[in-house]
């Protein structure tokens, strides 16, 4: 059975089934029968979306909105999938992404161009594009109604430019997409989370990401709802442990910014012996091997959205 993971409050969790294990999650908010996804994996997903409906008694007909937090392909590549199956749906998206979502074709050569026609082929599959009348175009601010549940729209641009970030009222939570940082389960230590910036190319940018974690700080939600992975906790401490690790990051790339062949694999390398001791102090004791391989994707997409984030302010 896949991670399943019911908070009690409306939320429910499950796992994407994508790359590796609770790597990356699907939320359901569930308000009187009706439903919305936050984010949607791949197209492989749609099996596990399918049973994550069975498992709280609904049917494909009680799904209100599929909500993107951005069109990376990690929480969006089956958004087309999902949308031909809920026949009730619209489909919710930032400004810069709802024609991507409508005609995904130069979505999925950008996609390409950084990490291959074969690799998207084969991890991603076909994105098929949403008829643009069921497309809802969020704006800041843009405010949904689940079967009463207000749920509302922040524009939260550092990630990516078309990233938006989802406050449910009801519970004062947060879904952060990538914008609040990367919280993988297994580095879990006494109930205390590990919380590191994801740099992701292409639009990564540092102060805007600084701006936006600072947003959602100040609205003081009792837990934030992450893409990667689940529910995060004690907000506070873990906003201001994300900033710090974001400025660590961007120094490290700062310091190793001359151009050349050997750039990447600098950049790579500090940023995995700058995590490694991060997560010891953390009293983490898991053996370095599985660490790098849990943080193997990551540790590759921080270093390429680092290099372009350089090349752009030389």
């Amino acid at each position: 059975m896949f991670d399943w993971r019911n908070y009690g409050n409306g939320i429910v969790a499950f796992d994407t089934g994508y790359i590796r294990p609770i790597l990356a999650a699907v939320h359901m908010i569930v308000e009187n029968d009706r439903v919305a996804f936050i984010d949607t994996g791949t197209n492989a997903t749609l099996p596990n979306a399918l049973a994550a409906l069975k498992n709280i008694g609904v049917d494909v007909t009680a799904v209100d909105y599929v909500i993107l937090t951005h069109i990376h392909l990690d929480h969006a590549g089956g958004a087309g999938a999902m949308m031909q199956v809920f026949p009730n749906a619209k489909l919710v998206v930032h400004p810069r992404g709802a024609r991507h979502m409508a005609e995904p074709s130069k979505l999925v050569a950008g996609v390409s161009a950084v990490y291959g026609a074969d690799f998207v082929q084969r991890v991603y599959g076909e994105i098929i594009p949403v008829p643009p009348e069921r497309i809802i175009v969020a704006v800041d601010g843009h405010v949904l109604s689940l079967a009463g549940r207000k749920l509302t729209c922040l524009d939260t641009p550092g990630h990516a430019r078309h990233h938006i970030c989802i406050v449910d009222d009801q519970t004062g939570g947060i879904f952060t997409g990538d914008i609040f940082g990367l919280s993988y389960r297994e580095l879990d230590v006494d109930g205390r989370q590990f919380i590191f910036p994801t740099t992701t190319p292409s639009q990564f940018d540092p102060e805007a990401m600084r701006q936006s974690i600072d947003r959602l700080k100040a609205l003081s939600p009792p837990a934030m709802y992450l893409t990667h992975y689940g529910q995060l906790y004690d907000v506070a401490q873990r906003g201001d442990d994300l900033r710090r690790r974001l400025d660590a990051v961007v120094e490290l790339a700062l310091a190793a910014r001359t151009p050349g062949d050997a750039r990447h694999g600098r950049i790579k390398q500090a940023m995995a012996q700058y995590l490694l001791s991060e997560i010891s102090d953390h009293g983490c004791l898991l053996p370095e091997r599985t660490l790098l391989d849990i943080w193997e994707t990551d540790l590759e997409l921080n270093t390429q959205g680092l290099e372009i984030w350089l090349d752009s302010i030389v």
